[in-house]
Order: structure tokens, then sequence, then C-alpha cells
């Protein structure tokens, strides 16, 4: 699986180090994700997600349901 949030659809990022000397070479900026479980009561089951720490604050605040029904749509969510 990659390192993408199946909640809000946050990925990698590319971009430069910059030394002293202002010389540039390529890096990646990770995705601070967690594979964390939650419980889907209106289910009734256990669900496994890859989410971000952006994407923890967004279950936290409209609840799983409305998170999961609005990634889907979206497409981040994947089997």
């Amino acid at each position: 699986m990659s390192k993408i949030c199946q909640i809000t659809g946050k990925k990698a990022m590319v971009g430069n180090n910059v030394s002293h000397s202002k010389r540039r070479t390529k890096r990646t900026f990770e995705v601070n994700l967690f594979t964390k479980k939650f419980y889907w009561v209106e289910h009734d089951t256990w669900v496994s997600l890859k989410v971000s720490a952006n994407g923890l604050r967004t279950i936290n605040k409209v609840g799983l349901d409305a998170a999961i029904k609005k990634a889907s749509e979206k497409g981040y969510l994947y089997a």
C-alpha cells in the first residue's frame, strides 16, 4: 500500500533540501500516517484505516460515518 491518507487523500510531496551554500538536492516530504482501528457504530464493525494526523482530527470533528462517506465520494478510500 502506498503512503496516502484514506480520509484526506494527502500524499508525499517533492521538494528541495537547501544547503548553506544554496545547493539544492531533491527530497520528499512524507505524510504523518498512522494505521488505526475505528469502531464503526452504524455497521457494528471495526474498520482499519491508514489515516494522517489531519485525518484523525477530521474524524474527531465530523464523526467516522461522515468522514468515510465524504472520502468515498472523493475517491480517497480504497479496499
